[in-house]
């Protein structure tokens, strides 16, 4: 007999029996939302009605855990995490785990019943003081089961009415839950608003830094970090792809689709698309398509009122014509083949002569050479005005970020502002051309300046515009009264070649002393010598492919 009794320690489950025969517990309490936490109301109750069952049983409490807001939707909880772990831990002392009602334990259905499967296994049952069910026979065992079937059931059927009723306002622009970084939800007259905080007006500059600066995520890192803001890489990048930021909702119930917001965007759609490197696809084309027959959209004015002229077509005759775009009613409008051949008669003029190659050759290799010997004094003129440029970029952002203005304002004016000093840096890179190529490029330059017209007439929409736009940075004006386009504004290469046209053709009406051709052309000196190789640099570009 007393060798059975000492052979009986190794007998299989001997320590879960001792633990099954004792009446230790732990005690597992929850809520779902903070704002029953807060009021505690829920939690008191729960912890009451389970004390009040473990002294009527007299039950061992070893430990109490949950006490807080714990979603029942999922088993990753810290809580809950860690009740489990602490029973396996003491699966030799703990008997039970004590809830309030099973839907404390988990409200996941079938995890549930595995993971309750789990703790029979290590003698520890599961008790529900509202639901009080014997666990260690196989009908209360499928009780419980049904029990926490039906509180998976109830769960996912409250979760589709809230998905519904969230969905609705999502439809009409409401955002219902917490809103994303940089916004915070406040309360006037009973009513709930989001508004961007201060957070948020940084978060903003982050956008801009990375569309107009193209800055990497870890340098606008660093910026966000010298201004206050700490912001790991992974996080700025959700916030560059939330298109909560430029006013639209995203959410799982609307099912894939972006419906317009009614919180105020942190930056427009056009900061955010950029941001993320996407270009709507061909919406040039199609821009160059509809606008191929009448170019000078955007350069051509009316002279009576000032306004710019559109284009349009009269479908009946299939004829193109510009008309002026102003609510005065001028009535200004002219037929789009009589205008472009105004323009090529423009052109004309401002086209090189064969007979003025050679002195046109000769002034940019003058220019090329002073512009080296001048490159100190220029780049430093250059810097102080890069210096203005940006100060009156600094001046700007303030006045965005302290909303002063409104962001479609601020991105004109700092689109403005960033182009002078795209400009003036280009300028300042001393001659564009080498020495290596420069009998090239003064070659090509030639080349456009004697064929204008042709170029212009041959060139599809988009290089017509970058032509014309470079030639007449103030545009052309239309006198419905005399019939004739007329320019303000040349630049400077082309008003050289225009005034040695006009004195040379003066010399050979004997109006004037014959001079040499040379000093027909006046050499550019200091920073125009400077915008003279620009100007043909930018001119070479634009058209190196025609």
């Amino acid at each position: 007999m007393v060798k059975q009794m000492e052979i009986k320690r190794f007998a299989k489950g001997v320590e879960l029996a001792k633990a099954k025969s004792t009446n230790n517990c732990v005690i597992y309490t929850r809520v779902s939302t903070k704002e029953q936490a807060d009021t505690n109301m829920s939690l008191e109750t729960q912890k009451k009605g389970c004390e009040a069952y473990v002294l009527k049983y007299g039950y061992n409490v070893l430990a109490y855990f949950g006490g807080t807001y714990e979603s029942a939707q999922t088993d990753e909880r810290k809580e809950f995490k860690r009740m489990i772990e602490f029973c396996k831990r003491q699966k030799t002392k703990v008997s039970h785990i004590v809830v309030y009602s099973l839907e404390r334990f988990s409200r996941t259905g079938d995890n549930a019943i595995w993971l309750s499967r789990q703790l029979r296994g290590l003698g520890i049952s599961i008790i529900s003081v509202s639901q009080p069910i014997d666990t260690s026979n196989p009908s209360g065992v499928l009780q419980q089961n049904i029990l926490f079937l039906f509180s998976q059931y109830d769960n996912d059927l409250r979760k589709q009415k809230s998905m519904d009723g969230t969905k609705e306002k999502l439809i009409n622009g409401i955002w219902c839950t917490r809103p994303p970084r940089g916004y915070d939800t406040v309360k006037r007259n009973g009513e709930r608003f989001i508004e961007i905080n201060d957070t948020g007006k940084l978060l903003r500059k982050a956008f801009l830094w990375k569309a107009q600066e193209q800055l990497t995520h870890s340098e606008i890192v660093k910026r966000l970090a010298a201004s206050g803001l700490k912001i790991t890489i992974k996080t700025l990048h959700a916030v560059f792809t939330n298109p909560f930021y430029c006013g639209m909702l995203s959410h799982s119930a609307l099912g894939g689709e972006l419906i317009k917001g009614k919180h105020e965007p942190l930056v427009s759609q056009e900061i955010f698309l950029k941001v993320n490197d996407i270009k709507p696809r061909n919406y040039g084309k199609l821009k160059n398509e509809k606008y191929a027959n009448t170019p000078l959209k955007g350069l051509l004015k009316c002279e009576s009122c000032g306004e710019l002229m559109r284009g349009y077509i009269v479908k009946k005759k299939g004829l193109y014509y510009y008309k002026c775009n102003s609510d005065k009613k001028c009535g200004c409008n002219k037929s789009a083949k009589d205008l472009h051949n105004q323009f090529q008669g423009i052109l004309e003029e401002l086209t090189l002569e064969e007979k003025y190659v050679d002195v046109f050759k000769d002034q940019l290799r003058h220019i090329y050479t002073e512009l080296n010997a001048n490159k100190d004094k220029a780049n430093a003129e250059f810097q102080r005005q890069i210096n203005e440029v940006e100060t009156k970029l600094e001046r700007l952002e303030e006045r965005f970020i302290n909303e002063e203005i409104k962001p479609d304002l601020y991105e004109k004016f700092a689109k403005k502002f960033r182009q002078e000093k795209q400009a003036i840096e280009e300028n300042m890179k001393g001659c564009p051309v080498s020495g290596s190529n420069l009998e090239y490029f003064i070659n090509r330059s030639v080349e456009i300046s004697t064929e204008l017209p042709s170029l212009w007439a041959s060139s599809d929409y988009s290089n017509k515009q970058k032509l014309q736009n470079l030639i007449f940075p103030e545009g052309i004006y239309y006198n419905k009264k005399k019939d004739e386009s007329r320019t303000t504004k040349v630049n400077s290469v082309f008003l050289q070649i225009a005034r040695l046209k006009r004195v040379s053709g003066e010399n050979e009406k004997g109006l004037q002393a014959e001079k040499p051709l040379k000093s027909l052309w006046v050499v550019p000196t200091g920073l125009l010598s400077n915008k003279v190789i620009g100007y043909f640099q930018k001119l070479y570009q634009t058209l190196k492919a025609t």
